[in-house]
């Protein structure tokens, strides 16, 4: 299976996890929310709006342009703090998230 592949496959297992989870938002932010210059959108949106409407977005559109991937990326000690309480759904989410991690550091 090539690299491009597992990412998306990992992106589908993100966007399940957050559905299964009843946490996928059917309504997107307001256009201001999206004109944040802060990383993960963190002025306008909560991690969990960034996830969906942000990053999984924008590494469907790469993947769909042919479009380099990330050299490195790390994205899971962000909803390890951000994420409170230990639940099955922040376990199976956080999960999903180190897997996806894991893509780009056997990448280097």
């Amino acid at each position: 299976m090539s690299r491009e592949q597992q990412v998306q496959q990992r992106l589908l297992a993100i966007e399940t996890q957050l559905r299964q989870a009843g946490l996928w938002q059917t309504v997107a932010p307001t256009s201001e929310a999206f004109a944040s210059t802060e990383p993960f959108c963190v002025d306008t949106m909560t991690p969990l709006q960034w996830l969906q409407w942000i990053f999984l977005p924008r590494m469907q559109a790469l993947l769909d342009a042919g479009a380099p991937l990330p050299v490195s990326l790390a994205i899971a000690p962000y909803y390890e703090v951000w994420l409170e309480g230990e639940t099955p759904e922040r376990a199976r989410l956080l999960h999903c998230l180190n897997e996806f991690d894991q893509l780009f550091e056997s990448a280097n």
